[in-house]
C-alpha cells in the first residue's frame, strides 16, 4: 500500500471559508496609491545629514592568495574618508545556514571568485569612490581555479578551502526511502535521461541598497532592502558582538528580491563598519554588474534521474542523482540541496525513492536561493522524463500524472504530511480549459502543446537557525475612537501584496472593513518578530498570527459591546463594522462604540497572535527538517508553442493555469503572482543563463546582455484557483508564490518537444539548441 498515515493535525479545518466579508475579495494592494503615485520610499530615495557613499573592491581574478593590499595613495586622494580591508574588521565569518559558516567580512588572506570582496571605500560621493579604489594596489599570487563541478570534484582538482569540504564538496545528501531495487525490478518500463539546468539571476528591479548610522550612544540603524529583518537582525548581531537592542533594521519598500535579498549581504554589513570608522552615514548600493558579480542566484543543477512505471502508468521507482554548482561560498546551498531532493516526492505517489545530492564549490559567484529554491530545474527533469514515459507506453501525458497524482491526508516516502490537494482538480481543470484532448497529437508539425505540474511548501516547518521563536508574529492596535486599526507585522512585503493580504486576514478577524486598516510592517525597532518573506512562509504564517491578533481584538470588542447592548457575548458577532446578535442581526451597534467603550473603561484596545508550525513535522533522519512545511500547494499547467522549424524560434501561444492555493485570499493578487510565474518560467526556459569567460568573469553581466523575456513575449495566460481549503492555513489559504514557478518549466519543454519532435535536455532551449536537436534527429532518422 502506498504512503503511510499522515501526522494529526494540529488545527482542525473550520467548515468552510464561505460567508467572508473580507478574505476572498479581489482588493487593490494595500500600498497601490503611494508606490503608483511615487509617494513611496525605498531605501535609495533616503538622503541623510552627510551622509557619505560607500564601495567594495571586487576581486579581479578568481582564485587567488592576496600577498599584500596598498591602500596608502587611495586614502590621499579628495574626497576619501575611509578605506577597510580584511585587517580591519573582525575575523567573524558569516553565511546562511549556521552550519556553513565560511564567508568572511572582507576577504582574508584569499580570494575566490571575480567578484570576491577585497576591501571597501567611504566617500563623497560614488564617482570619487570608482577614482580612488582604482590607486589600491591588491598584490596578488594566482592558483589554479575550477569552474566546472565533475571536474571540481575529482582527486587532485584546485581547492577552494583547504581545511573544509574534500574534492569540493560543500554538501552531500544521501536519502533512500523504500526498495529502490525491488521497485525498478516491479517496473515494466524504465527510462533514464540527464537534464542540465542554467545559471540564472533573479534580477529585481531595485537593486541592493543598504544605509547604516549610528547614535552617540553606540547604537546603529540600517535601512535595507531586504525580505528578512529578522535574519539580519539576528546576524548583525552576531557579526558586531552587540545586544540585538543596540541594532536597528529597517526595511523601507522593497522593489523585488526572488531570493536575491533572503539573506544578509555584505554592503549590510560594510556600511555599519563604514559608518563607525567615519562618524558619518553611508550609503551603500550595486550596480547590476556589481549585483550579477555579487551572486546568490540559481544554481545550475545537472539531474540524471531514473523513474520505472509499470504498464498501466504506476510510478514504482524513482532514483535522481543532482549535482549543483554552487560557486565559491554556501550561502543557501546546503539547504538547496536538501529540497532539490525532498520536494520531489510531493506531487506523485512513490514509495522506493533513492536520492543523492553534491553541492560543489567552484570559483564562481556563490548561488543561493531563487524562487522555488532548488526544485526547479529537478521539477523541469522529472516532469519531462514523465511525459516521455508516457510517450514510451502509449498512455496519455495527463493521464499518467492523474495515475499518480497526490490525494489528501497523505504521507509521502519521505515523511511529508499532505493535508488539503486538489492536485487532480488542477490536473482536470487545464485539460478542459486548454481542449488537450482534441489538440494533443493532432496539432501541425512546429506546433505543440505540453504540460507541467509543481507545488512548493507553504513556510519551511523549521526556521534556518535553531530557535523556539514564533515564526511570525502580529500586533494590532485600535484607535481610541474605534475609527482605525493599525497592524503591525515582522514578515516583508517585496512586492507580493503580504501586507494586504495580512490586513485582510486581521480585518477578517476583527470584524471590520479593510478601508479601517493600515500595516506597519519590518522594522526591528517596532514590529514583532517574524521570520520574513521566504519559501512562501508570508500567507499562511504571517496570515495565521494577523488572524489570531483579529481574534484577540474581536473577543475584547464583543465582551465590551455585550456591557452596552446587555446581552452575552457569547449571543454576539461582528462584521461589517457592526457588532450585531447572531440570532437577531437587525440588533446591533457601531463596531466603533464597542471599541470606544473598552477603551474608556478598560485602556488600551490591543490585539496579539503568534505563529509556529506544528511540532514533530517531518521524520528523524539527517535532513528530514528540509522540506517539511504546514501545507503544500499544487498546480498544473498547460503550455502551446510554436516553433519555426527554420530558425528554431519559439513563440509561446498559451498557457493555462490551475492552482490549488487553498483559499484566495486576495485573487487580484493571487492572479497576479501565477502570472508573474509563468513569464518568470517562461524566461528561465527560453532566454536566461549567466556567461562566464575562461577566468570566471561573467561576461553578460548587464540587462542588455543578460536575456530576460519582456512584455513582448508575453503569452495569453488563463489561470484558474480550484475549490480548495487547507486546515492549517488562514481562513483555508496556503502558498501560491513560489509553486506557482515549478511547472512552467516542464509545461514549456514538453510543448517544444512535442512541436519539433525531438527534446532539449539541457536549458536555456535556445533556436540553436533547437536546431540543433532537429538536425540530430534527423541525422539519426537517415541512419
Amino acid at each position: 500500500m502506498l504512503g503511510k498515515e499522515p501526522k494529526k493535525l494540529i488545527f482542525q479545518p473550520q467548515k468552510s471559508a464561505i460567508n467572508l466579508s473580507v478574505v476572498g475579495k479581489r482588493l487593490p494592494k494595500i500600498d497601490a496609491p503611494d508606490k503608483s503615485t511615487g509617494r513611496a520610499q525605498f531605501t535609495d530615495d533616503i538622503s541623510l545629514p552627510n551622509m557619505l557613499y560607500g564601495k567594495l573592491l571586487l576581486s579581479t581574478v578568481p582564485h587567488a592568495k592576496i600577498l599584500s593590499i596598498d591602500t596608502s595613495e587611495a586614502l590621499k586622494f579628495p574626497g576619501v574618508k575611509s578605506i577597510l580591508t580584511g585587517a580591519d574588521v573582525p575575523d567573524a565569518t558569516w553565511g546562511t545556514s549556521p552550519a556553513r559558516y565560511d564567508e568572511y567580512i572582507l576577504a582574508k588572506g584569499k580570494v575566490r571568485f571575480v567578484g570576491d570582496v577585497v576591501a571597501a571605500i567611504a566617500a563623497v560621493d560614488e564617482e570619487t569612490c570608482y577614482k580612488a579604489m582604482k590607486l589600491i594596489k591588491v598584490n596578488y599570487e594566482e592558483l589554479p581555479a575550477v569552474f566546472d563541478p565533475m571536474e571540481a570534484m575529482k582527486d587532485g582538482a584546485p581547492r577552494l578551502f583547504d581545511d573544509k569540504y574534500p574534492n569540493n564538496i560543500n554538501t552531500h545528501v544521501d536519502h533512500h526511502f523504500g526498495d529502490i531495487e525491488k521497485g525498478f525490478a516491479e517496473a515494466d518500463h524504465i527510462r533514464e535521461e540527464r537534464f542540465v539546468g542554467n545559471r540564472t539571476y533573479q534580477n529585481p528591479m531595485e537593486p541592493h541598497v543598504a544605509i547604516a548610522e549610528w547614535d552617540r550612544h553606540g547604537r546603529v540603524t540600517i535601512y535595507t532592502s531586504t525580505q528578512v529583518v529578522h535574519y539580519v537582525h539576528n546576524q548583525l548581531s552576531r557579526i558586531l558582538n552587540l545586544p540585538l537592542g543596540n541594532i536597528r533594521v529597517i526595511m523601507t519598500n522593497c522593489g523585488g528580491g526572488f531570493g536575491s535579498k533572503a539573506a544578509t549581504n555584505t554592503i549590510e554589513i560594510m556600511s555599519i563598519f563604514l559608518a563607525k570608522a567615519t562618524g558619518q552615514p553611508v550609503k551603500m548600493r550595486f550596480t547590476r554588474e556589481e549585483m550579477y558579480l555579487y551572486g546568490r542566484g540559481r544554481h545550475k543543477q545537472y539531474i540524471d534521474l531514473k523513474i520505472g512505471v509499470k504498464k498501466d502508468g504506476t510510478i514504482t521507482a524513482v532514483k535522481q542523482k543532482a549535482v549543483l554548482e554552487g560557486g565559491a561560498y554556501s550561502s543557501f546551498g546546503i539547504v538547496s540541496t536538501y529540497y532539490a531532493g525532498s520536494m520531489l516526492a510531493t506531487l506523485y505517489k512513490f514509495d522506493n525513492y533513492k536520492y543523492d545530492g553534491f553541492r560543489v564549490n567552484t570559483n564562481l559567484p556563490p548561488c543561493g536561493a531563487f524562487r522555488g529554491h532548488g526544485c526547479p530545474h529537478p521539477r523541469f527533469a522529472f516532469e519531462s522524463l514523465l511525459s516521455m514515459l508516457a510517450d514510451d507506453i502509449g498512455m496519455d501525458q495527463i493521464d499518467i500524472r492523474l495515475k499518480n497524482a497526490m490525494t489528501p491526508e497523505y504521507r509521502t516516502c519521505n515523511d511529508l504530511d499532505i493535508h488539503s490537494c486538489e492536485f487532480t482538480a488542477c490536473l482536470e481543470d487545464v485539460r478542459k480549459k486548454s481542449d488537450w484532448d482534441k489538440k494533443k497529437g493532432n496539432l501541425p508539425r512546429g506546433r505543440g502543446i505540453g504540460i507541467g505540474c509543481g507545488g512548493f511548501v507553504s513556510g519551511a516547518g523549521y526556521p534556518i537557525y535553531r530557535s523556539n521563536f514564533p515564526h511570525s508574529s502580529a500586533i494590532i492596535k485600535i484607535e481610541e475612537d474605534g475609527s482605525k486599526a493599525v497592524l503591525f507585522i515582522g514578515d516583508a512585503d517585496i512586492g507580493q501584496g503580504s501586507d494586504t493580504a495580512l490586513a485582510m486576514t486581521a480585518c477578517e478577524g476583527m470584524g471590520i472593513s479593510f478601508d479601517r486598516i493600515s500595516v506597519i510592517s519590518s522594522d526591528s525597532d517596532i514590529t514583532p518578530i517574524g521570520f520574513g518573506a521566504y519559501s512562501s512562509r508570508v500567507t499562511l504564517m504571517g496570515g495565521n498570527a494577523s488572524k489570531m491578533a483579529g481574534d484577540d481584538i474581536k473577543k475584547q470588542v464583543l465582551s465590551s459591546a455585550s456591557e452596552i447592548m446587555k446581552i452575552s457575548e457569547v449571543q454576539l458577532d461582528a462584521k461589517d463594522n457592526k457588532v450585531f446578535e447572531i440570532a437577531n442581526p437587525s440588533n446591533f451597534i457601531k463596531w466603533e462604540d464597542a471599541a470606544f467603550n473598552f477603551f474608556s473603561k478598560r485602556g488600551p484596545l490591543t490585539g496579539r497572535g503568534h505563529y509556529s508550525p506544528p511540532e514533530g513535522l517531518g521524520g528523524t533522519y539527517k535532513g528530514a527538517a528540509v522540506g517539511t512545511s504546514p501545507a503544500y500547494s499544487f498546480s498544473a499547467t498547460v503550455c502551446e508553442v510554436d516553433v519555426d522549424m527554420e530558425t528554431g524560434k519559439v513563440k509561446v501561444l498559451n498557457f493555462w493555469d490551475a492552482h490549488d492555493c487553498g483559499t484566495a485570499v486576495n485573487p487580484l493578487s493571487v492572479e497576479g503572482q501565477a502570472e508573474g510565474a509563468v513569464v518568470m518560467g517562461m524566461s528561465e526556459v527560453l532566454f536566461e543563463n549567466e556567461v562566464f569567460d575562461k577566468n570566471g568573469k561573467m561576461v553578460n553581466a548587464d540587462l542588455h546582455n543578460y536575456l530576460m523575456a519582456t512584455s513582448a513575449d508575453m503569452p495569453a495566460i488563463e489561470t484558474h484557483v480550484v475549490d480548495s481549503y487547507e486546515p492549517n492555513g488562514p481562513y483555508g489559504a496556503k502558498e501560491v508564490g513560489e509553486g506557482a514557478t515549478l511547472p512552467i518549466l516542464g509545461a514549456l519543454a514538453n510543448a517544444i518537444a512535442d512541436a519539433i519532435g525531438v527534446r532539449v535536455f539541457e536549458l536555456p532551449i535556445t533556436p540553436q539548441k533547437v536546431l540543433e536537436a532537429i538536425q540530430k534527429s534527423k541525422k539519426t532518422i537517415t541512419n
